[in-house]
């Protein structure tokens, strides 16, 4: 599998993912619809001010997520921190009505109301079903193979994809 572009597709392809929060070892989930920034390597997601989100985010911001798969098991799942972004829905609302061309409608009944948020992670699991299932390194363009059927790990990067490394674990 080609991870970074299994990750790419996946991320342009899905338009929502189940955010999970947790606060006082109170777990939380809800499912938004998100944006996957290219360029700054960030998940875009709009929600309103005062919502329960909001408030948990403040008290911790360490957040999980997975996309909604919408063909079989499809999906990429990850760790990371969520702060509000210094962009507003209005500045990238052409790249969500893209991806989501009915976010048109709530962006403009709504959009001066919500407010921005990004989630930003390292790494991400890229399943495309249970025999292909790889960690992407959104920082070293890493790919990780992590194999079922046998007690190996194998590492290639994007620079070398020929000069791949396994260890036993």
């Amino acid at each position: 599998m080609n991870t970074k572009q299994e990750f790419n597709r996946l991320m342009n392809m899905q338009t929502e993912l189940a955010l999970a929060t947790c606060v006082d070892g109170q777990p939380n989930v809800r499912i938004v619809n998100f944006y996957f920034d290219e360029t700054t390597k960030v998940i875009l997601f709009s929600t309103f001010g005062n919502n329960e989100k909001v408030k948990e985010f403040k008290v911790n911001n360490k957040v999980a997520f997975t996309t909604i798969p919408h063909i079989g098991n499809e999906h990429v799942k990850a760790k990371g921190t969520v702060r509000k972004s210094s962009r507003t829905v209005l500045d990238v609302a052409e790249c969500f009505i893209k991806k989501i061309p009915g976010y048109k409608n709530t962006i403009e009944q709504v959009g001066k109301d919500l407010v921005l948020f990004e989630i930003t992670f390292e790494s991400a699991v890229v399943t495309l079903n249970f025999k292909n299932i790889e960690i992407y390194d959104l920082t070293l363009n890493v790919k990780v193979v992590v194999s079922n059927s046998s007690n190996f790990i194998c590492a290639s990067t994007d620079y070398a994809p020929d000069s791949t490394v396994c260890s036993k674990w």
